[in-house]
């Protein structure tokens, strides 16, 4: 069905790397506690990317998928460890295809935020031995060589990716997980080739993305989920942040989504409570200078819920996409009814009660 906002910027198709984007709507990564024990996607997550797709999202990216099982971050996961796992990851990316929306898998590792209990009684890992005050934990440095292991292991979950169906990968390189915790700073303290500069705590990532490339074709997208700021004293600065992506872009990545935070900082990237119009979108302010510095795309997030406020986001070119998270947990249909001028504003009222450990689903009792 046509509509006078069909003309909308927020309309209007984009590639990422060679894949086209329906229009400039992404379902950001957002871990739905619905995963088998075995790390499966289950009918559940069927059901929730069906409805995302007939909602006409026009990019989905899933919840943060562990690339190794010390790298669990939570129950109810979902694996992309093992090739046994592709079969019911290929059944999630056969119903997105039957309409016109694409769909990416986040690839993670958890690194010092989980807890043993969730990775076999193993201690976590990390660049450095930093204490972790929130989940009380001192991390295990990793050496020179698992730190090989697992950038094997973030190639092959980009395999399995590919083998399924997805459309891309974005790597997960904020909040405060594993690669996160490379690039901070405040986590990574080493002295060896892997630390340092922004050049050497950067090099992970580029040598994950210079090998899914390798391996999977260069027309296979990768984007990275990046934290503008970890908002704490000592972490991660916008500076070394902007410039550990145009080293990625060199190293061909296909997009960016800016977001920010870590557990440690008491601040995350999903702040609480209702915003003015005026406050929306409260990180694509840091978005809007990588995507001065870049010449791929740049999604912004951050309490994003008004639709004027998004287009103007994008047609100011402040950013290339608009991220939605919480919104879409309440109402996936959310971008079909902006598009019909069924809506003006998400209902969404910011409560975080959707981050069920039981399941992704809408906490608001006023429903």
């Amino acid at each position: 069905m046509s509509s006078p906002r069909d003309s909308s910027v927020l309309f209007t198709p984009l590639k990422i790397g060679p894949v086209l984007i329906p229009n400039r709507f992404i379902r950001s990564a957002t871990h739905e506690s619905m995963a088998e024990k075995d790390g499966r996607m289950s009918a559940r997550h069927l059901e929730l990317f069906r409805n995302l797709a007939e909602g006409e999202v026009g990019l989905i990216i899933t919840g943060h998928a562990y690339v190794d099982r010390l790298g669990i971050a939570s129950p109810g996961q979902t694996g992309i460890d093992e090739d046994r796992l592709v079969e019911s990851l290929a059944s999630i990316t056969s119903v997105v295809h039957r309409t016109s929306s694409k769909i990416f898998l986040q690839v993670a590792h958890a690194g010092r935020q989980t807890k043993k209990r969730l990775i076999g009684g193993e201690t976590p890992v990390a660049p450095s031995a930093v204490y972790d005050p929130v989940f009380k934990i001192t991390p295990r440095e990793l050496s020179g060589g698992e730190i090989r292991l697992l950038i094997g292991g973030f190639i092959e979950a980009a395999r399995r990716a590919k083998k399924a169906g997805f459309d891309g990968v974005q790597i997960h390189g904020a909040h405060g997980y594993l690669l996160s915790s490379f690039l901070s700073p405040h986590t990574n303290r080493r002295q060896d080739d892997w630390g340092g500069s922004i050049e050497n705590r950067i090099r992970i990532i580029a040598e994950i993305l210079r090998g899914i490339k390798a391996l999977c074709g260069r027309d296979f997208p990768a984007m990275i989920k990046i934290n503008a700021t970890d908002h704490l004293p000592g972490g991660l600065t916008m500076e070394d942040a902007v410039k550990a992506a145009r080293i990625l872009e060199a190293e061909g990545l296909d997009a960016v989504e800016v977001s920010g935070g870590m557990s440690e900082a008491g601040l995350g990237s999903v702040w609480v409570g209702k915003r003015k119009e005026e406050d929306e979108g409260y990180f694509v302010g840091y978005a809007a200078e990588f995507r001065a510095s870049l010449k791929i795309p740049v999604s912004g997030l951050g309490g994003n819920r008004t639709f004027s406020v998004m287009e103007n986001f994008v047609r100011n070119g402040r950013v290339d996409f608009i991220s939605l998270s919480r919104p879409l947990v309440r109402e996936p249909d959310l971008i079909r009814r902006f598009r019909l001028g069924l809506s003006e504003r998400s209902d969404c009222v910011s409560c975080n009660k959707c981050f069920n450990p039981r399941g992704l689903a809408c906490g608001d009792l006023k429903i």
